[in-house]
């Protein structure tokens, strides 16, 4: 299990994943934050880079916010 605390930026020109240097990560999602469809990016996003099934990624804390606690199962 690992647990990622990731910054969200909704609207952007294309999705992205990157990490900053004290470890956080920035994803840039194209969907705008309504109906839970950045979420859904989000957790399509994550799964891709860590290469594991969207069912195993979830969001622990902060669905409403830009900020979020992100959970990957083994």
């Amino acid at each position: 299990m690992k647990t990622l605390s990731v910054k969200v930026k909704p609207n952007a020109r294309a999705s992205r994943l990157e990490q900053d240097r004290d470890g956080s990560w920035l994803a840039h999602l194209k969907s705008p934050p309504v109906d839970g469809r950045a979420n859904a990016e989000l957790i399509a996003l994550i799964a891709a880079r860590f290469d594991c099934r969207k069912a195993q990624v979830s969001i622990k804390s902060g669905a409403g916010g830009r900020m979020k606690l992100v959970r990957i199962d083994d």
